[in-house]
């Protein structure tokens, strides 16, 4: 066997590489386009659990450093639990306000951030840096990448629950050791995401943030430079 073929595998080990059927692709584009944050379309419709199964697979089955899989995902569905968690994002919430602009403050405070008590189900997703072990292969120059895989598990939770029909909502405005104490989460495991999820009225045709006029997407061609930082790019031009 050559070094290569050690190195990657025999042809014999790869499945095909060929691009999906145009139907399977579009359906795949659909979910990425159609995700939203969801906030306050939630209904109190318990989950199928199959479904839970399946967009919990699709998150386990996101790429990780070193293959470390460092998530977990706590299940919150007890309803003073949750309460709890919506308490601190009400003291977090109103914090954050503060730190606006003045003409900005009043209208942050008409926008609705979480559903943490509509939403039927919550799930907090953690990460592990020690999961892979000491060395942890491909982690061993930048020190977050346990945090950038277990954003990947949460991306393909979004779009997996997308397809089946279940809205999704990242709450951010937290303080995490306060979450962490009601959950019980070890200091050494950090807090990466506390998602909603449950049934819909609705998706909106775009984000929410920017219907409500807070902020509007770029054209991807303001992203994206040749070779080297584009020192005159600036995306919020």
């Amino acid at each position: 066997m050559s070094r290569i073929e050690q190195k990657s595998g025999t042809a014999n080990d790869l499945t095909s590489g060929e691009a999906f059927a145009p139907a399977e692709r579009d359906a795949v584009y659909r979910a990425i386009a159609t995700r939203r944050d969801v906030r306050g379309e939630f209904l109190p419709d318990p989950l199928c659990e199959n479904a839970l199964s399946r967009i919990l697979a699709a998150a386990h089955q996101a790429p990780s450093v070193g293959l470390s899989q460092p998530w977990d995902f706590i299940l919150v569905r007890d309803r003073e639990t949750r309460s709890r968690i919506a308490e601190i994002f009400a003291r977090a919430n109103e914090e954050a306000a503060k730190r606006f602009p003045a003409q900005k403050q009043a209208q942050y405070r008409t926008l609705k951030l979480e559903g943490i008590l509509s939403a039927p189900l919550n799930i907090c997703v953690t990460s592990d840096p020690a999961r892979g072990g000491p060395v942890i292969l491909g982690a061993t120059h930048m020190a977050d990448t346990d945090l950038f895989s277990t954003v990947c598990a949460i991306q393909n939770l979004w779009l997996a629950a997308r397809a089946e029909g279940i809205g999704v909502g990242w709450v951010s405005i937290l303080h995490e050791d306060q979450v962490k104490s009601v959950l019980g989460i070890p200091d050494r495991i950090r807090l990466v995401g506390y998602l909603c999820l449950g049934h819909v009225r609705g998706f909106h045709d775009r984000p929410e943030l920017e219907k409500r006029g807070w902020r509007r997407r770029d054209d991807v061609k303001k992203h994206v430079h040749e070779e080297k930082w584009n020192v005159q790019h600036d995306p919020d031009d």
